[in-house]
C-alpha cells in the first residue's frame, strides 16, 4: 500500500484562500453610505471560490455573519430592529431599488444558493418581516466559472455592487470593487485550461479514497446491531402565507428495521413503525406526499409516548444507519439520537466514488419488491433494508450491478 502523503498549501488568512490564489493584492475598497451586514449559509461559506467575502472586504462599512438564521445572534437581532433597515430578496412584494427614494442604513444580504437562500429568509421571523429589495441587472454577470440558475442571476458582489450604485444614485461608483472579482475568475479559468478542461471535482476525484480505505469498515463492525431508520417529516411551502413561523421540519412519522432479523432472546422485535403528533398545524401537502390520511395523522399518539417507544425498541448496542442525515437531524431536533449513526448513501458514495441515486430506484435496480399501500415511510424503509443487506453480502459494487444489468436486459 502506498504511503498517501498530504500536501497542505499555506492560506493567506486574510481571504482564506490558498496564497497561491490569494486575491487580496486586487482588492479597491469602495465606502458606502448602506452598511451591509452579509448573512453567508454555512454550505456557502465552505465554497471555495465564494464571493461574499470578496465583497465584504470590498467594503468597509460592512459585516459578514456565517448563520442560518437571525434569531440567536444579539447583533442580527439588533440590526434588523433598527429602523431603515431592508433585505435584498426579489418577491412580488419586493421595491425595485430604482425607485427608493434614499437608501437604507442597513441593507442584509443573503449569501447562498438560491434555495438555501430562501429558507434563510423566508423562515426566519425577523428577516421575513422585513422591507425587501430587488433589482433588474442591465446585463449577464462574469461568473464564468460557476453557473448560474438563470442569465440574470449574479455572484454576490456583482449583486451588491449593481444595488449600491442604485441606491446611493453613484453610477460606476463601486465598478472598482469588481476588478478583484474578474482577476479570480480570470485565474480560476487560467487553471482550468492549464488542467485539460477538467473542473476541480474531475481532479480531485482521482483521489479520492487514495489511503486505500474501506468505507464498509463500520457497516461489517456492527452488522449484527444495525437498525435502519427513515423519519417523515411536517413541513409547509415556503411560499404560503399562511406558514407558521418559526417553521422547521419535524418528525411526524419514524420507522425503523433491524438488518439482522430478530433470532433468540433479548433481540427485540424487527421492525418499529409509529406516527407522531405534531406541534405546529400540520401542512397542506403532508399527507399527500407521505401517502397517508390527513386524519390518522391528525390522531397520531403524543410525541414523548412514540420517543420513548422508540428507545425501548432499540437495544443498547445499536448502530442506527439512515439515508442521508435528514432522519438523524430530525432525531436529534427531539433529543431522541442517543446512538451512533451511519449515513449509508455516503457510504455508498465514497466506495463507488460518485452519488448513488435515491434508495428507491437503487433498491429496484437489486430486485426488491417495494410494498404499496402502506405510506412513502414503509416503502423506503423496506428499500433501505434491502440496499443495507446488499452492501453486506457485497451485491452492490457497481461491477454486481452491471453484471445484474445486462442479466436483465439478456433474452
Amino acid at each position: 500500500m502506498t504511503e498517501v502523503v498530504p500536501a497542505f498549501r499555506e492560506l493567506c488568512l486574510r481571504c482564506r484562500r490558498p496564497k497561491s490564489v490569494c486575491w487580496c493584492h486586487a482588492l479597491a475598497p469602495v465606502d458606502s453610505r448602506t452598511r451591509v451586514v452579509f448573512i453567508q449559509h454555512p454550505r456557502e461559506a465552505r465554497v471555495p471560490v465564494s464571493t461574499c467575502r470578496m465583497a465584504h472586504l470590498s467594503l468597509p462599512n460592512s459585516e459578514l455573519h456565517v448563520a442560518l438564521k437571525a434569531e440567536g445572534s444579539a447583533r442580527l437581532e439588533e440590526v434588523c430592529a433598527q429602523p431603515g433597515t431592508a433585505v435584498l430578496f426579489p418577491s412580488d412584494s419586493a421595491t425595485d431599488v430604482c425607485a427608493v427614494s434614499a437608501p437604507p442604513a442597513h441593507l442584509v444580504v443573503v449569501d447562498g444558493t438560491w434555495a438555501n437562500a430562501k429558507k434563510v429568509v423566508e423562515k426566519c421571523p425577523v428577516l421575513s418581516r422585513l422591507p425587501r429589495l430587488k433589482f433588474q441587472p442591465e446585463r449577464p454577470g462574469n461568473y464564468r466559472i460557476r453557473k448560474e440558475p438563470q442569465a440574470h442571476c449574479l455572484a454576490t458582489i456583482e449583486a451588491v455592487a449593481h444595488v449600491l450604485e442604485r441606491l446611493e444614485r453613484a453610477p460606476g461608483r463601486f465598478t472598482p470593487m469588481l476588478s478583484v472579482f474578474d482577476a479570480m475568475v480570470e485565474r480560476q479559468l487560467d487553471f482550468i485550461e492549464a488542467s485539460g478542461n477538467q473542473t476541480r471535482h474531475q481532479r480531485k476525484g482521482r483521489l479520492r479514497n487514495s489511503a486505500r480505505e474501506d468505507p464498509l469498515a463500520p457497516l461489517r463492525e456492527a452488522s449484527g446491531r444495525l437498525v435502519v431508520v427513515f423519519g417523515e417529516a411536517n413541513a409547509w411551502p415556503l411560499d404560503d402565507p399562511r406558514r407558521p413561523l418559526p417553521d422547521e421540519p419535524e418528525l411526524i412519522q419514524l420507522v425503523a428495521g433491524r438488518v439482522a432479523q430478530a433470532e433468540g432472546p433479548g433481540r427485540g422485535e424487527a421492525v418499529f413503525t409509529s406516527l407522531l403528533q405534531a406541534r405546529r398545524p400540520l401542512g397542506p401537502r403532508v399527507p399527500l406526499h407521505l401517502d397517508l390520511p390527513r386524519e390518522a395523522l391528525l390522531a397520531a399518539p403524543p410525541r414523548d409516548e412514540t420517543l420513548d417507544a422508540f428507545q425501548r425498541f432499540l437495544q443498547p448496542e445499536d448502530v442506527l444507519v439512515g439515508w442521508g442525515h435528514y432522519c438523524a437531524d430530525l432525531l436529534e431536533a427531539d433529543g431522541a439520537l442517543r446512538r451512533r449513526f451511519i449515513d449509508l448513501r455516503g457510504t455508498i458514495a465514497r466506495l463507488w466514488n460518485e452519488r448513488p441515486g435515491g434508495v428507491e430506484v437503487l433498491s429496484s435496480r437489486l430486485g426488491a419488491k417495494l410494498p404499496e399501500g402502506q405510506g412513502r415511510a414503509a416503502r423506503r424503509l423496506s428499500a433501505l433494508l434491502h440496499v443495507t443487506r446488499a452492501v453486506l453480502d457485497g451485491r452492490l459494487t457497481r461491477a454486481a450491478l452491471i453484471s445484474e444489468g445486462r442479466k436483465a436486459a439478456a433474452p
